[in-house]
């Protein structure tokens, strides 16, 4: 795990660029080394973060000749394989690591054909001084970050925005029309960012700066969804169980390959606990698993579900509890994500990123379990949903039903009770923006209070945009796709990038397996939900290792007790930032309305705490900036 940072002029913009200082600003994430290829006009480097090929696999890494240089940030999982083809087709490596094949394959392989071959968490650049020509390659779901500026006189990338705007030729101007997307997704989609013309390489894509200057983006990946660019799997439940199990446990053990300690992060949910499970298979000493929690007693603590398997399974076992000092933290969290981000969850997580480093350098992770198989209830509730609507009557019964969410009590919107007031009221929504309604850190219409009365803008768009790619599937399968290509995408993944990279902590997630996800993806719908039942093919292929009780306990977010904080503990902060007259937010938001949600909150009338914990980031990212 690194970082990874370049420059390449235009013709006749001057001297060679020095890309020492965007390095630095990633020291973070690649603690270990630091250096850079040159090549005319070009240069490119990477910080290190040691994980495999401890002694010959620091930077720069070329091919023979020096005519390839590489930077990579991430794990390629197929190396060895690859290694060996290189070697068979007479090339000569020098180094025992995965980066090295990157430069050798650049030789052969077109860009597209180059990133097909590689199996793994990457973003790469290589440059090819043959041709003159710079190929930026990000995996397949995104879990390593890529920005770019695509500017007058120059191309410049970083794996962070900060290391980005080291170079003053890159602008930092604040691009307004990201702020409606933001407060309803909680974040800026891909490819764009909170600032003007600089975008992010999509997942699954490769960028190629011809010797001309001409910038290519071209998909060399996509995720199969069933029945639109899919063909289904006709598979039974004990079938699929099987399969699911046998690619599972291979993902595991491929992320296991390190020469330095692995470990695990474990919450007692279903997807953490059989990742332990398996390690514990796999491994000829104990796991050292990971977890957190809080002493909030309205809020669940899984660290008692996370004991059961540690004890199961006989692990070295470590907790962190997250108090409510911890949201001093929230200025660094914008520092490493570079833009507002309105999970809640980061915080937490880089608790316990910065726990699990100190004992370990990689760490395998339960992410992406949800997305493949169906672990959210608002799956069901959309199918549920969507089925009314086609039933005879249904827009009738729809239309009571959205009538039916108004008079409930504000209160009452927590848990499964706050669940269904969200769900009932925007029950005649088509989708996707029904289901967007449910997922928005700042729901309508507090958003539509805020912004003045605007519409999502841009945003939304984009996201009818993806949801239109699974045309022809399963409505399911087209809830799982779009659930993939934005909230995975640009929230968890994120996530746990930015907070376990500020500690030099590498996290490995085999659900996001390659040959496990395109597996997964393809199963009947009703192999994943039977009703309210999640994730049924999964826990079949489990059941002997994931204890029941745990198994079948309603699934709970790993947010913060930010509703009780920001009444309580935290709700002098709060009226010092987002209440105070000058804060910033209050430059492009309507005042009156964000004074109604402190209010309503602070009284106990609703429930705002991730409205305002998004509103919180944005206003730390503002006042940082200078906005």
């Amino acid at each position: 795990m690194c970082g990874i940072a370049g420059t390449v002029l235009r013709s006749g913009a001057g001297a060679p660029p020095h890309i020492e200082e965007a390095l630095v600003a990633l020291t973070h994430r690649g603690p270990d080394a630091l250096a850079w290829h040159e090549a005319g006009a070009a240069a490119i480097g990477q910080t290190r973060l040691a994980i495999i090929d401890l002694v010959t696999g620091d930077p720069p890494i070329t091919n023979e000749d020096g005519s390839v240089g590489v930077a990579l940030n991430g794990e390629i999982y197929n190396f060895r394989a690859l290694r060996d083809r290189l070697r068979t087709d007479g090339h000569e490596l020098a180094t025992t690591g995965d980066t090295e094949v990157i430069a050798h394959l650049a030789e052969e392989l077109e860009p597209v054909a180059l990133c097909r071959a590689l199996d793994g968490m990457f973003a790469f650049a290589a440059h090819d001084s043959r041709h003159g020509r710079l190929v930026l390659g990000r995996d397949r779901f995104g879990k390593k970050p890529l920005y770019y500026w695509p500017g007058p006189d120059r191309f410049a990338f970083a794996s962070e925005l900060k290391a980005l705007w080291t170079d003053p030729a890159v602008p930092r101007r604040l691009d307004e029309d990201a702020i409606a997307p933001y407060l309803a997704f909680g974040y800026v989609p891909t490819p764009r960012t909170f600032f003007e013309g600089v975008r992010s390489v999509p997942p699954g894509h490769v960028l190629v700066v011809e010797a001309d200057g001409r910038v290519e983006v071209e998909r060399y990946w996509e995720p199969p969804c069933a029945g639109a660019n899919a063909e289904p799997l006709d598979l039974s439940l004990r079938e699929a169980a099987a399969g699911v199990r046998t690619r599972l446990r291979d993902a595991v053990e491929r992320r296991l390959v390190a020469d330095v300690p692995v470990g695990a992060f474990l919450s007692g949910g279903v997807d953490s606990s059989a990742v332990v499970a398996l390690m514990a298979t796999l491994m000829d000493r104990p796991v050292n698993t990971f977890a957190i929690g809080f002493d909030a007693p309205d809020f669940l603590d899984e660290r008692p579900y996370a004991r059961t398997i540690a004890r199961r399974f006989r692990t070295h076992h470590e907790e962190f509890v997250v108090r409510p000092d911890a949201v001093d933290l929230v200025e660094r969290l914008v520092w490493h994500h570079d833009q507002p981000f309105g999970d809640s969850s980061a915080l937490p997580t880089f608790l316990l990123s910065e726990l699990t480093r100190r004992h370990v350098t990689v760490a395998l992770a339960g992410d992406g379990g949800d997305e493949l198989f169906a672990g959210y209830e608002r799956f069901p509730a959309a199918v549920l949903l969507h089925r009314l609507g086609a039933l005879p009557g249904g827009t009738a019964a729809m239309a009571g039903l959205g009538a039916l969410a108004g008079p409930l009590p504000g209160g009452a919107l927590r848990g499964r009770v706050g669940s269904a007031q969200r769900l009932l009221g925007r029950a005649r929504a088509p989708m996707p923006d029904g289901f967007l309604s449910w997922v928005s850190y700042v729901p309508e219409p507090a958003r539509s209070e805020l912004l003045g009365g605007a519409a999502d803008g841009w945003g939304l768009d984009h996201h009818r945009a993806v949801w239109r790619e699974s045309e022809g599937a399963d409505f399911l399968n087209r809830l799982l796709d779009l659930n993939l290509k934005t909230y995975l995408l640009d929230d968890l993944l994120p996530k746990v990038d930015r907070t376990s990279m500020a500690h030099g902590l590498e996290v490995r997630a085999p659900f996001l397996d390659t040959e496990l996800a395109s597996y997964a993806l393809r199963l009947a719908p009703s192999l994943k939900t039977r009703g309210f039942r999640l994730k049924r093919v999964l826990k079949a292929a489990v059941d002997d290792l994931v204890p029941p009780a745990l198994l079948h306990r309603r699934k709970r977010g790993f947010g913060i007790p930010v509703d009780r904080w920001f009444r309580s503990d935290l709700r002098a902060y709060v009226d010092a930032t987002l209440g105070a007259p000058g804060a910033r937010v209050r430059e492009h938001l309507r005042g009156e309305a964000l004074n109604g949600l402190l209010a309503e909150h602070a009284s106990g009338a609703r429930d705002h705490g991730h409205a305002l914990w998004t509103l919180l980031t944005l206003e730390v990212f503002l006042r940082r900036e200078g906005w």
